[in-house]
């Protein structure tokens, strides 16, 4: 548990916020990986009761910073999305197991992302470019506007997109982009809303490719404490926030 200081809160679109924050009193990020998440304690907003959890977008490791991407659609993130540069928050941090990483230079992974579920993917793509590998994303959306920091993926690797009204990018969904046909990937990552997770993990399975999964499931505590998060899996029920959130497709029986 730490106190962080908000040093900007950028507003991206009309329910995006791109959060910076740095610890209060001065202390080093701790290592944090891809895929771990963060709980936030939402003071002032008398129908939050539960920390929020929210995805570790990025880490400026230079500037002590972390970036926290918030979707402003209840009323604790939109509480959050208030936060004026100087506000206090506390965090629980880091939380969970994120993705797996070799380090194998020049693997070809797919990083496929839906949604605010894009957020782990782009501090994923910083820490495979730098091992020397070649991240490829695929990013969709409802919208041209609800695709966010398109320029910070592309210092990584290809950026591909999709967006259902066809505003940018080719229409339709995600999973069906035509840089699917190339099965070029050693590894898939993927993030967003569930069933879009799926068809990811069946195209990941069809084609025998390494795939894990970012799970979004409501994780209340962070700790494994309220069970808000409870996943079946291949080794019986587990708390997604202290298991996961991340998990390999083959431990899930919705994937299996």
């Amino acid at each position: 548990m730490l106190d962080f200081t908000v040093k900007e809160n950028i507003q991206l679109n009309q329910t995006y916020f791109l959060i910076k924050l740095t610890p209060k009193n001065g202390e080093i990020l701790t290592d944090m990986e891809p895929g771990q998440f963060v709980e936030v304690l939402v003071e002032n907003s008398p129908r939050t009761f539960l920390r929020r959890p929210i995805s570790v977008n990025f880490v400026e490791k230079d500037k002590n910073l972390l970036w926290l991407l918030v979707q402003a659609i209840g009323d604790g993130t939109r509480k959050m999305s208030q936060y004026v540069e100087g506000d206090v928050v506390n965090l629980l941090v880091p939380l969970g197991k994120g993705f797996t990483i070799s380090g194998d230079a020049g693997k070809k992974s797919l990083l496929v992302g839906g949604g605010v579920g894009t957020a782990p993917l782009l501090y994923l793509g910083y820490l495979l470019k730098r091992q020397g590998q070649a991240p490829i994303f695929l990013l969709g959306a409802r919208s041209k506007s609800d695709l966010t920091l398109l320029n910070e993926f592309e210092k990584y690797g290809e950026v591909f997109c999709t967006t259902e009204d066809g505003s940018f990018g080719e229409k339709g969904y995600v999973t069906n982009h035509s840089r699917l046909n190339r099965k070029d990937f050693s590894m898939i990552y993927t993030c967003g809303p569930k069933p879009m997770m799926q068809a990811v993990a069946k195209y990941a399975k069809q084609n025998k490719i390494a795939c894990e999964v970012s799970l979004e499931n409501m994780m209340g505590c962070g700790i494994g404490t309220c069970l808000c998060c409870v996943e079946k899996t291949s080794d019986g029920h587990i708390c997604v926030c202290t298991e996961g959130p991340v998990f390999n497709i083959e431990k899930l029986t919705w994937a299996i």
